[in-house]
């Protein structure tokens, strides 16, 4: 499927935002990332572009791509920006940690 320009862009967006939460948590326990706010507000604005992006995406590109949970991304993206509560510091860990590369894989051949 050719994507088009405006996918390709949105793409490369998640991809980059995924790079840098990888390198965020690169070395950190789960310890580290509770007690140091910076690198949690780092991945939080990292999780928010990927949301943000992954729904401006075309349905047809999200529907070529239909093992990616595209309404939990745009979900977890919602949590963040709109949840005015406690984030939960191990739904972020746990997306982080497990999520974040397999998403990269996925859109890096389309890039």
């Amino acid at each position: 499927m050719p994507l088009s320009d405006k996918d390709k862009s949105y793409l490369w967006d998640i991809a980059q935002a995924c790079k840098e939460i990888l390198e965020f948590i690169e070395g950190v326990s789960y310890h580290q990332f509770c007690e140091t706010k910076m690198i949690r507000y780092a991945v939080e604005r990292q999780l928010i572009v990927i949301g943000e992006a992954a729904n401006h995406l075309s349905n047809e590109f999200k529907n070529s791509e239909p093992d990616t949970p595209w309404e939990k991304v745009i979900g977890m993206r919602n949590i963040i920006a709109h949840e005015y509560g406690e984030i939960l510091e191990e739904r972020i860990w746990i997306t982080a940690k497990d999520h974040i590369k397999p998403l990269l894989d996925k859109i890096q051949k389309y890039l």
